[in-house]
């Protein structure tokens, strides 16, 4: 068996991030929308940086304007998840683009969206839970909407809230109140640091906002003490190592410090954050980190294993998620 024929967890995955060009292409020529400056040639995302790549991000977003139009990219996303392995995934949904931050709007998303998530399990055997995301750069105040939209759904299908977006607007403890939201109301937590944002971005998650996991993380390899930090507090690393050398980050994936953070005793998982846009899948995740790292199924089993443990989800989900890792 090649590894990335190996069952699969995802932790980091945007929703939006993850929707198909020509999914999105044919939602605007239903709608009569031109985004045709959004796309290549040959009908990929086009962008040239991060904060570009956001525009475009939220260009795409655009066309996705009723629970319907959720419902549908939700299937689209799951089927081509099942299709390289993944069995269960946690996605993050923005409530500012589902209902623009209305609690009653979120709802009727909401409820389209698990209803195409049950109906891709029963189809492709893919589990999908959610984690509510207030977007940086659109501010506090409408964080604090979006995690009032997390606290009144919190359950075992809203597992957690996170945040993302630019790592460049204001700090994490701007954040503490939309978080402080969430953890009372029962909610697992995690936000993107150490991307753009350097070592002191993560120091900021776990100091301003307490969290448990860490979308990418990465950039704590800089910091002998932050690493010996996450390592002692067992935090998890929602890495994404084909998204963080395709922007840049690291000229190639050898060069990428997930193997030494784990090797320091650092928890890590591998993701594909915003998959199309980077031209990745969980599958070429895989072949790509056997090559550059000569790991084998062993690493890979383990990797997922900690996955599951960091996984946001209730026992029973993750009960039958163990199952059908162990099934293969």
């Amino acid at each position: 068996m090649s590894v990335a024929d190996l069952p699969k967890i995802e932790l980091h995955l945007h929703h939006e991030g993850a929707a198909p060009p020509a999914f999105i292409r044919q939602l605007a020529f239903e709608k009569k929308i031109d985004l045709s400056r959004i796309f290549t040639d040959d009908g990929s995302y086009a962008f040239e940086n991060f904060v570009h790549f956001l525009q475009v991000y939220e260009a795409a977003t655009s066309v996705l304007q009723s629970p319907e139009d959720f419902a549908r990219l939700t299937r689209a996303i799951l089927e081509e998840s099942a299709r390289h392995g993944v069995v269960y995934t946690e996605s993050f949904l923005s409530p500012d683009f589902c209902g623009g931050g209305d609690v009653a709007a979120w709802k009727e998303y909401l409820h389209a969206i698990r209803e195409a998530a049950d109906q891709a399990e029963r189809d492709f055997g893919i589990i999908l839970r959610g984690i509510v995301t207030p977007v940086r750069h659109f501010g506090p105040e409408k964080a604090k909407r979006a995690a009032l939209c997390a606290a009144e759904t919190a359950g075992d299908w809203i597992v957690g809230l996170g945040m993302g977006g630019d790592e460049g607007q204001g700090h994490q403890g701007d954040f503490a109140y939309a978080f402080d939201m969430a953890r009372e109301a029962g909610l697992r937590l995690t936000t993107h640091a150490g991307e753009f944002g350097g070592p002191e971005s993560v120091w900021e998650a776990i100091r301003d906002l307490n969290v448990e996991r860490i979308g990418h993380g990465v950039r704590a390899i800089e910091d002998t003490k932050l690493v010996q930090e996450l390592a002692a507090r067992q935090i998890t690393l929602e890495c994404c190592p084909g998204s963080n050398v395709f922007l840049g980050l690291y000229p190639d994936l050898p060069s990428h410090p997930i193997a030494r953070l784990r090797d320091a005793g650092v928890k890590v998982t591998v993701s594909t954050d915003d998959p199309p846009f980077f031209h990745n899948t969980m599958s070429r995740e895989y072949d790509m980190l056997a090559s550059a790292f000569g790991w084998d199924e062993d690493d890979f089993r383990a990797l997922n294993q900690t996955a599951l443990d960091a996984a946001f989800c209730d026992a029973d989900t993750k009960a039958r998620v163990k199952e059908k890792l162990e099934s293969a």
